[in-house]
């Protein structure tokens, strides 16, 4: 058996054949698996000088071949990444023929895809398991595959992937060719391949990053030191963090300003460790695990006041931050910034969280944005830390008080994933602000909506005629939600008796209800409002120009002039025209998500043309209600990206 690191395109090119053989299953990768494959195509095209990034193991065994033939391998492990890097290199070779780029779609096609002076089998670099074989050889031949299959559904997503973002055609195809690294395994011609593959499936633990790491460290020991630094060092470490040491690895690694992806944690290590600094380097990963293990276990915090705010970063989901943390808790532990500075520090962290999650902004950022911000800290503003960290994070996309005020009323609140979550600190802060003399016991407490999720004739009578786009629009926005510890003996009661219960409850949020006689659209709103105004003031804007809430936009008379969304522009004339190609490229580029939003806003879409008072059908037949005002279809179309996940960076309207 040998085994080497190298390179994909080592892997690829040359004349030869990768067969795989009967006993491996058919192509089976799905949306999760391409998913993490793209979005790791996506950080190294935005990385300057990205080092090699290891994607798995290949392991091939040669076999007897006739003489005129191509040499083969059998594919014994790896065949799911190695068929779906092939038919990622079809799509852009396919792509290089569209746009007239020749040279390009030759250079995929004959030394990446095909041996090109062989015929029949021979021809292709990879032969799928009978049942994909032939639609894989009409990907190769550019013929088009009328069967619906998981390598159909392959070439489709990464298809529309490369028509939302604007990459280079030739700088992916480097990226895959150049920075992909993998393990190679080439096994002896007296091998038993299908014990090897049984053995390579087996249910047992494979050897995670944090092993390898370890193994590395102790090479680099003398043997004499080797049991006490385990013990003192590397044993409390593995005993404290268990499953999350190789993260904690990685987050220590980037305290620097570093991005270290996933399965590079091993490899950026090794630049860090030689033999004449390996125990002093264990010393410090020690020490800190510490307080890694403080961050992501609160409890052990002994001081209450960073217990605390570890606990609210926390259930904001703050584990990008952990690297800038680790730097803050070690200044902390040396006496460099006071216990009063590290808890502002927490403070501006969940501020600018808060208000990113409130408007929405995309996430997929942060792990770029927090590892930066301490080489700033450390070189531009030494006196103040609590400051400089302000200043730096303003102008990475903080959101300003006029956003944070509308958005604060219009969002969807609560929905799935870790929004209830969010949704529920949300809540119990704003309750919090009405200073207590006694804590208010928060965990026995869950989400209440006023108007209830399903609405009873009693409901739909009292919402009045539009209780349908008032019930879908209003149903999770901030205004309709409260806590109490009695949401299953509510349920769906009217308003009356939802009102009475309120009103024997110790918390001022649902003090408010006591003057009501009614709980509609109106009402909603205006709560809405109050508790816009609250949250204002709990997260102040920390930046040097504030903007009152005054200036909210109001899209009402206003004429849109363009729709960005998913990477792509288009122009528009009206709101209606906004509504349908939001939905238009939805179903197009997103079909499973269109499905999400048809279920949860059948008010204003649907299969039934009768149901609605004015429509347009949608390319893939579904209807839309368009007797809409501009506030409605604006509301609706922010909602809607909400909840198939969205963010502002993906979906946005220019207005006149």
């Amino acid at each position: 058996m040998q085994a080497k690191e190298t390179k994909l395109q080592d892997i690829i090119e040359g004349t030869k054949q990768y067969v795989i053989p009967l006993f491996q299953r058919t192509y089976s990768w799905t949306n999760k698996e391409w998913d993490v494959l793209w979005k790791d195509l996506m950080e190294l095209s935005e990385t300057e000088n990205p080092r090699s990034h290891f994607i798995g193991s290949i392991v091939n065994m040669p076999t007897v071949s006739v003489p005129e033939g191509v040499a083969k391998f059998l594919l014994i492990d790896g065949q799911q990444r190695l068929t779906t890097i092939f038919i990622l290199l079809t799509l852009l070779r396919n792509k290089a023929r569209e746009s007239q780029n020749h040279e390009f779609a030759e250079e995929i096609n004959n030394t990446l895809l095909v041996n090109p002076y062989k015929k029949d089998n021979d021809f292709f670099k990879l032969m799928p398991t009978q049942v994909d074989r032939d639609i894989y050889k009409n990907f190769i031949n550019g013929k088009s595959n009328a069967t619906d299959n998981q390598l159909t559904r392959a070439y489709n997503f990464f298809e529309k992937k490369l028509r939302q973002v604007p990459l280079e055609h030739e700088k992916l195809k480097k990226i895959i060719t150049s920075y992909f690294s993998v393990v190679s395994i080439v096994l002896d011609t007296d091998d038993n391949p299908y014990l090897v593959f049984e053995s390579l499936n087996a249910k047992g633990r494979p050897l995670t990053q944090a092993d390898l790491i370890r193994n590395y460290f102790f090479m680099r020991i003398h043997i004499d030191n080797q049991d006490e630094v385990y013990s003192n060092y590397w044993q409390p470490m593995q005993t404290a963090l268990n499953d999350s040491l190789t993260e904690y690895i990685r987050h220590f690694l980037m305290r620097d300003g570093s991005i270290i992806k996933q399965n590079d944690v091993y490899y950026a290590l090794k630049e860090k460790v030689a033999s004449n600094n390996a125990i002093d380097y264990l010393k410090e990963l020690q020490k800190y695990s510490v307080y890694y293990q403080r961050l992501i276990y609160p409890e052990l915090e002994p001081e209450e006041d960073l217990q605390k705010y570890f606990r609210r970063l926390n259930r904001i989901e703050v584990t990008t931050a952990y690297p800038l943390l680790l730097n803050f808790y070690g200044n902390y532990t040396g006496n460099k910034i006071s216990k009063t500075d590290f808890v502002a520090i927490l403070k501006i962290l969940e501020n600018y969280l808060i208000r990113r999650f409130v408007c929405n902004v995309p996430t997929n950022q942060l792990n770029k944005i927090f590892p930066a911000v301490y080489p700033l800290l450390i070189t531009k503003y030494q006196d103040s830390h609590t400051e400089g960290i302000k200043e730096i994070l303003q102008g990475r996309g903080y959101p300003k008080d006029t956003e944070f005020y509308t958005r604060f009323k219009e969002a969807k609140f609560y929905g799935a994933g870790d929004r209830q979550i969010k949704t529920k600190l949300i809540l119990e802060t704003l309750e919090e602000n009405f200073a207590h003399k006694e804590a208010v016991p928060f965990d026995n407490l869950s989400i209440e909506h006023v108007m209830p999720q399903t609405l009873s004739e009693w409901w739909q009578h009292h919402i009045g005629e539009d209780w349908e786009e008032t019930h879908e629009l209003f149903l999770h926005t901030i205004g309709n939600l409260t806590l109490t510890a009695y949401n299953t003996e509510m349920s769906n009661d009217d308003f009356i008796a939802k009102k009475k219960a309120y009103n024997e409850s110790h918390l001022e949020l649902n003090k408010y209800f006591a003057p009501l006689s009614s709980w509609r659209r109106a009402e909603i709103e205006s709560r809405a409002d109050a508790l816009a105004k609250q949250a204002l003031a709990i997260w102040r804007y920390f930046g040097q120009e504030t903007s009152s809430s005054s200036g909210l936009k109001e899209v009402t008379g206003t004429s849109p002039t363009a729709l960005k969304m998913l990477g792509q522009q288009f122009e528009v004339k009206t709101w209606r025209d906004v509504l349908e190609l939001t939905l238009n490229t939805v179903a197009d580029l997103e079909p499973d998500k269109f499905e999400i939003i048809a279920q949860n806003f059948p008010r204003y879409l649907g299969k039934d043309k009768n149901k609605f008072r004015a429509v347009r059908q949608l390319q893939n037949g579904f209807y839309i209600e368009v007797n809409l005002s501009a506030q409605s279809i604006q509301k609706f179309c922010s909602q809607a990206m909400e909840t198939i996940e969205l963010t502002s960076d993906d979906w946005s309207v220019i207005v006149n």
